[in-house]
């Protein structure tokens, strides 16, 4: 199983708004970095779902239920989009600030690569926020 990270600003598309339509496909990545990382999502993996600019925390865990296909939201083939269904909501969201004070997360992509939308990450980064929410 792969771990990956996206962020959504939550006026754009929100965890409360992903959690009502219970499905969605992730489209708007305009990054070759980005869409790279969507094409390396498996069916099954999980994913952290990140509210950036406002509220800047790690809010719930959702799951890929379909891998990679064409953007249906433009017809450049370049671009792409997977299928994510929520998972579960963290127990308290994960700020961007817990993330940066924890020697462990020192080198996520969050953290490096401030401005990339998609993600991987380790096993242990993905354990090690799943265990800050629990705090």
């Amino acid at each position: 199983m792969n771990y990956f990270l996206v962020k959504s600003e939550p006026f754009k598309y929100s965890w409360e708004k992903f959690n009502e339509d219970g499905r969605t496909f992730w489209d708007g990545v305009r990054n070759y970095q980005a869409r790279n990382n969507l094409k390396a999502m498996k069916e099954g993996d999980l994913v952290l779902f990140y509210h950036s600019n406002e509220g800047k925390a790690v809010v719930g865990v959702a799951k890929v239920v379909k891998e990679f296909y064409q953007d249906p939201t433009t017809e450049d083939p370049n671009w792409v989009v997977v299928d994510l269904s929520p998972v579960e909501t963290l127990k308290r969201p994960v700020t961007l600030e817990e993330i940066k004070a924890d020697e462990m997360l020192a080198n996520i992509g969050l953290v490096k690569q401030g401005r990339l939308s998609v993600m991987t990450m380790k096993k242990e980064e993905f354990d090690r926020i799943l265990e800050l929410s629990s705090r």
